[in-house]
């Protein structure tokens, strides 16, 4: 072995066995998703210069007249306009959070964050391949269209690092979306500097926070020792319920900070919990993508 080669932990090899051998159930399970998901799906179309026709609309007053098609206002005796699609070849970037705080599950849900957050990823990818987009996961897979993009996307996060919190956007061309899907647990300073990297390459970030509800409710009692799975670290409590009020109020303050930062950003961020159904998360991923931009807030 090379002088400057990094070992690999044994930790981290049975690691990607795990992972490996939940991929087939957890690809069944985006297919699910994705195939409920699909009835409404209508795409990411807008409108925009380009050559391919998408749709007529009524005529607004002050539009230019250049802008009417009298063919079709002739037919109905009313004014229409022909809008055309916009055709700027769009990519989208796919990320989940494979590391060691997303491992986490309780009683309250059925699966871990990190299972969760791949089936989003691989439904969403299903969606997105279906309706022509140039997809890819930064790092791992070059962005490209097709409809076998699940499978591909399976086998492509084998080799994602176990503590990938945050993807490489350095392939990501301006103008991009890049989806992460993450519990950002990371602390604020360090979500800010992302976030501001992402801007600085003119990204367009979409953040879903995944969450087990007993993150959410703390519905922990009396002595307990609780481990910080980055870290290792532990830290013994004696009256766990006391810090229920203190907990979640940090735990407030934090997420409403990512909101703010992505606000002003321009980014979308939303909110999904584990015990809820993966359906409604890839509803929140989904209208994030279609939502017109938003413009950029100043301080």
């Amino acid at each position: 072995m090379a002088a400057d080669a990094t070992p690999v932990r044994h930790d981290d090899i049975a690691e990607s066995r795990r992972l490996a051998s939940r991929l087939p159930d957890l690809l069944v399970a985006a297919h699910r998703v994705a195939a409920n998901a699909m009835f409404g799906f209508h795409g990411r179309r807008r409108p925009g210069a380009g050559e391919t026709f998408w749709q007529f609309r009524s005529y607004q007053m002050g539009e230019p007249a250049k802008r009417i098609d009298w063919r079709r206002s002739a037919r109905d005796h009313h004014l229409f306009v022909r809008e055309r699609e916009w055709e700027a070849l769009q990519t989208v970037w796919l990320w989940p959070d494979l590391s060691p705080s997303m491992h986490f599950r309780s009683r309250l849900a059925e699966q871990e964050k990190r299972e969760r957050a791949l089936i989003l990823v691989l439904a969403l990818a299903e969606l997105l391949g279906r309706g022509g987009e140039r997809v890819g996961v930064p790092g791992l897979m070059p962005a490209r269209p097709g409809r076998d993009l699940p499978e591909r996307f399976a086998q492509a996060l084998l080799r994602a690092p176990a503590d990938g919190e945050w993807p490489d956007l350095t392939a990501a061309r301006r103008f991009s979306e890049v989806v992460i899907v993450s519990d950002f647990l990371a602390d604020t300073e360090t979500i800010r500097e992302r976030l501001a990297r992402a801007g600085e390459r003119a990204l367009r970030l979409h953040l879903l926070q995944v969450f087990d509800p007993a993150e959410e409710s703390f519905p922990y009692d009396g002595r307990l020792e609780f481990e910080d799975p980055e870290t290792g670290s532990i830290w013994l409590a004696e009256r766990a319920d006391l810090l229920r009020e203190r907990y979640q109020e940090r735990l407030q303050a934090h997420r409403a900070e990512i909101a703010k930062m992505a606000q002003r950003a321009g980014y979308s961020f939303c909110v999904h919990h584990t015990d809820r159904p993966a359906s409604e998360g890839l509803l929140a991923l989904q209208s994030s993508l279609t939502a017109p931009v938003e413009p950029r807030l100043t301080a």
